[in-house]
């Protein structure tokens, strides 16, 4: 997965297994013999964009290295209810052990990535990317990040080392925008992005005075967006330009009319409404795979 070496997600993913497993399943080695084979389809309950299947696949694998996986749909793909993403088949104990963890990650992927292709159908047609920001939880942000891919959605920095942003508590401790960019310039490695977020017209002005890479504009009506785009617009090094802040599906599209490059949405990490997906079993005769 892009953004997580082959290593650490099998060490990102141990790590789930364990937490939900423990020193073992109890119900699931009570009940299923140890060289029982079964069967099983992931399906998607309701309409959604499909994201996380080779993360789910890889938990199983862990459990099981002889697992097959049938895929039946690709990621980024909007599928209706009752749609079959995966047949699987192996050891019953592996599957049924893995459900859990397999199927939360994939409903908060699918759930992101179904988020993220509304506000990219929204302003379908400006020009404007929908970024997501750094609201997810510990742990998830390399998933979070893939599933807003796969919605259509770009990514913002991936954390606080891969670029300069300078906010509001920034601006207040620095003594304001004109004094926090003359900090960066003094000590960001060379070649950095900076971009500063703005919350007043005074702030815009010393933001592209100081040859800021990016403004984010903060908490502002689309009306001044589109004032304020027009300034940075007119300087003779003009900015990249991101809104955020009140942006909801409703009137995504008139800030990206606004003139915006990119619209921030911390709601598609921070507020996920998991997708409906089950996993269906049946055990395979003795000697089968499914």
């Amino acid at each position: 997965m892009e953004g997580l070496p082959a290593d650490l997600l099998d060490q990102r993913l141990r790590d789930f297994l364990a937490e939900d497993v423990g020193s073992g399943d109890v119900t699931t080695n009570a009940i299923v013999s140890e060289d029982a084979a079964a069967a099983a389809e992931i399906v998607a309950k309701s309409e959604c964009v499909v994201s996380g299947l080779s993360v789910s696949r890889r938990v199983f694998e862990l459990l099981d290295p002889a697992l097959a996986w049938d895929e039946r749909v690709a990621a980024g793909a909007t599928v209706p209810p009752d749609t079959v993403l995966v047949r699987l088949s192996g050891k019953a104990r592996a599957i049924l052990t893995g459900e859990r963890v397999a199927l939360n990650l994939l409903q908060r992927m699918c759930g992101i990535a179904t988020a993220t292709r509304r506000y990219v159908d929204a302003v379908s047609g400006t020009g404007c990317r929908i970024l997501d920001t750094r609201k997810t939880p510990p742990g998830l942000r390399a998933f979070d990040r893939a599933a807003v891919r796969d919605g259509g959605g770009s990514n913002h920095r991936a954390g606080l080392f891969d670029m300069v942003l300078v906010k509001d508590n920034h601006r207040a401790i620095a003594g304001g925008v004109k004094a926090a960019l003359a900090a960066v310039r003094r000590s960001a490695p060379a070649g950095t992005t900076v971009e500063v977020e703005v919350e007043s017209e005074e702030d815009l002005r010393e933001a592209v005075a100081g040859e800021a890479d990016v403004l984010l504009i903060d908490n502002q009506s689309p009306a001044t967006v589109r004032r304020w785009v027009s300034i940075a617009r007119s300087a003779a090094r003009p900015p990249a330009i991101e809104a955020s802040g009140n942006v909801r599906l409703a009137n995504a599209r008139e800030y990206a009319l606004a003139g915006v490059d990119s619209l921030s949405v911390g709601a598609l990490t921070h507020s996920v409404t998991a997708a409906d997906v089950s996993l269906e079993m049946s055990l395979v005769p003795a000697g089968g795979r499914g």
